[in-house]
């Protein structure tokens, strides 16, 4: 491939809802790792970058063969976005890449073979960024809302809420796992969405995302079933 690809995998330290969960292990190895070897393995990423503000995640994640920058402690906060580390990544490290693709570390049941079909399907269709995404209930498009005046209005427009359900369009929602996006594009806007952002869709079992214990159990469960 002649296009330079580089991986961020953003990791900090601090997580309230699971304490260290990005070096628990699961299923056998340290979460950030089932990440890192996905994002090594792609046959379109040149590059992996763990971006960590922690010492015990950047030397397992080295161990795991990514290239590791410490991050800065105001990048490493609850508040902190993850454009903010993205950008820094870019602005740090001394190599220019054409694409970026951001994969957290809490969604270990996104692939190899996940990557390499959304960069395919990026590379096949007219479109600058690509957004993992699950399919929700397209129910919420009939929803209103309340407007300045004190009036209802649609919550999209005034059409669908009295439409039937299956005549609406499909909806959906991030599920975290893989944003792809032209660097250049990254840089212009600090974001990962531009007006020819493309949907990669998984199923609810690779879009689960570990932020609780209930959510750490139930993946190691599918990622036991899998080894």
């Amino acid at each position: 491939m002649d296009k330079k690809i580089l991986s961020i995998i953003p990791a900090r330290g601090g997580s309230k809802g699971l304490p260290r969960k990005n070096v628990l292990e699961i299923a056998g190895k340290p979460l950030v790792v089932w990440s890192i070897e996905a994002s090594i393995n792609s046959k379109c990423i040149s590059k992996t970058v763990v971006s960590s503000d922690d010492e015990e995640i950047l030397s397992v994640s080295k161990k795991a063969g990514a290239y590791c920058l410490k991050r800065p402690q105001e990048y490493a906060s609850d508040t902190a976005s993850s454009e903010v580390v993205v950008e820094h990544v870019l602005k740090t490290i001394d190599e220019k890449f054409d694409y970026v693709v951001l994969l957290q570390p809490t969604s270990p049941l996104r692939d190899v073979q996940d990557i390499d079909e959304a960069f395919e399907k990026l590379f096949n269709e007219d479109a600058s960024a690509l957004i993992s995404v699950k399919e929700i209930d397209n129910k919420v498009l009939k929803a209103f809302k309340e407007n300045k005046n004190g009036y209802i209005e649609g919550i999209s427009n005034n059409e669908f809420p009295f439409m039937r359900r299956q005549d609406l369009p499909k909806t959906y929602i991030s599920n975290g796992a893989i944003y792809i996006i032209h660097v250049e594009q990254f840089l212009k806007n600090n974001s990962f969405f531009t007006n020819q952002t493309i949907p990669f869709v998984m199923n609810d079992v690779k879009s689960l995302d570990i932020d609780t214990i209930d959510d750490f159990e139930s993946v190691q469960n599918h990622l036991l079933l899998k080894t």
